[in-house]
């Protein structure tokens, strides 16, 4: 029987059973539009958790101190602010970070070690300690304040991005949700900004971390707004064991659909991200199939998404589709033109290596919707992939030329 899976109607990262969140307004980022800038998110269990940070070589102080605790395999607490990355400030900011959790871990009640940090904003500039504690102190932590947290995690971004997934599977029913925030600085190589996931299923911890990394190699993997990588990447699963089910293992009988469940809450999120990106007006959805490997397929489709040229045409509505075969072309992915096909939308501009330059009025039409999907079939194999991005715009430039300023 196969397992069914559904989305719940405003859920979010306390949707799964035992987890709390709570935020406030710290005084952290001075342009908080969303009132709130620090959150926490609780578990009334330990959980067995998983990460995956940054790849960026410059790491920011919360993400090392995370990488010690998480050390254990375990984590009861989360604490992010936003407004300030706490990222290049030396000794300095792995003490401020380690006093962080150690601040959350009195109010609670739980070890230091069990503390995740997670920081979003500025670069360079030291967290404002005074205000992180009196912070701290204010947050009141409940089930529905999830929506809360998503709120404050935000930056640049313009709308929360939430999601949770019910799973039912024989007598068997638990819950994943999560919650991210990026809009900028995204072209991760493992993970994405900040990114939480939550689940009541009891997840053996070595399943935990694979399942993790196929879900990302296959969401926050495949995504890129500006082609840069941030010093505070940050995706963290906690599955703390509320729903009761027999351990999730590879191989068992449940692994297929706590695999399949993470898989599209973490696309969902991905695909929220690239729709908020900044000055975004249009969401890039761009599949390779056919390709020689799966690599070469998700080689070209990032390739492809990531390229100036390809989102200053998506914005203008400009069907140049030479600049998707020429990102394809330089990606590093077996290509041969004679083989090739391109479509944007359902429309057909490059086929067998032959222009189609009748069709470039049907997929200028296309490309005024708000998703464009872009397919670019290589005929060599059966590696398929997909990538999302968004257009590039005049508002991106403002945005980044007065960030803080």
């Amino acid at each position: 029987m196969k397992a069914r899976i559904d989305f719940i109607a405003s859920g979010g990262v306390t949707s799964p059973a035992g987890f709390y969140a709570g935020a406030t307004y710290a005084g952290i980022k001075k342009k908080a539009v969303t009132g709130l800038d620090l959150a926490i998110l609780y578990s009334e269990m330990p959980c067995a958790a998983a990460a995956l940070f940054t790849t960026n070589k410059i790491k920011a102080a919360p993400v090392l101190l995370s990488q010690e605790h998480l050390k254990t395999e375990r984590a009861a607490a989360v604490i992010v602010n936003s407004g300030c990355a706490n990222a290049c400030t030396g000794a300095q900011g792995l003490a401020d970070a380690r006093e962080t959790a150690s601040i959350v871990a009195t109010n609670i009640g739980i070890n230091t070690e069990d503390v995740v940090v997670a920081s979003t904003g500025v670069i360079g500039q030291p967290l404002p300690m005074g205000l992180m504690k009196a912070g701290i102190g204010r947050i009141v932590l409940s089930r529905e304040a999830g929506h809360d947290f998503a709120k404050a995690i935000m930056t640049t971004d313009t709308v929360p991005k939430e999601t949770a997934v019910t799973v039912r599977d024989g007598g068997v029913s638990f819950s994943i949700g999560g919650v991210a925030k990026g809009a900028g600085m995204i072209h991760p190589n493992l993970a994405t900004m900040l990114a939480f996931v939550t689940t009541d299923a009891v997840v053996e911890p070595d399943f935990l971390k694979t399942a993790l990394r196929e879900a990302a190699d296959i969401s926050f993997d495949m995504l890129s707004i500006d082609g840069d990588t941030s010093t505070n990447d940050t995706l963290l699963l906690m599955a703390n064991g509320k729903a009761g089910n027999a351990p999730v293992s590879a191989g068992g009988d449940l692994a297929s659909a706590f695999q399949q469940a993470l898989n599209e809450v973490c696309i969902y999120l991905a695909k929220a991200i690239a729709r908020d990106g900044e000055g975004a007006t249009k969401l890039i959805e761009v599949t390779v199939s056919g390709a020689a490997s799966l690599a070469d397929a998700r080689l070209a489709a990032r390739t492809v998404v990531s390229s100036p040229l390809v989102k200053t045409a998506v914005h203008g509505g400009d069907p140049n589709w030479g600049r998707v075969i020429a990102a394809v072309g330089r990606s590093g992915a077996a290509i041969e033109e004679a083989k090739t096909d391109l479509y944007i939308g359902n429309i057909c501009l490059f086929k067998a290596g032959r222009p189609l330059n009748d069709n470039q009025e049907k997929a200028a039409a296309a490309l005024k919707k708000s998703e464009i999907p872009i397919e670019v079939r290589l005929n060599l194999d059966e590696g398929t992939a997909t990538a999302w991005g968004c257009d590039l715009s005049a508002e991106y430039v403002a945005i980044n030329s007065e960030y803080m300023t």
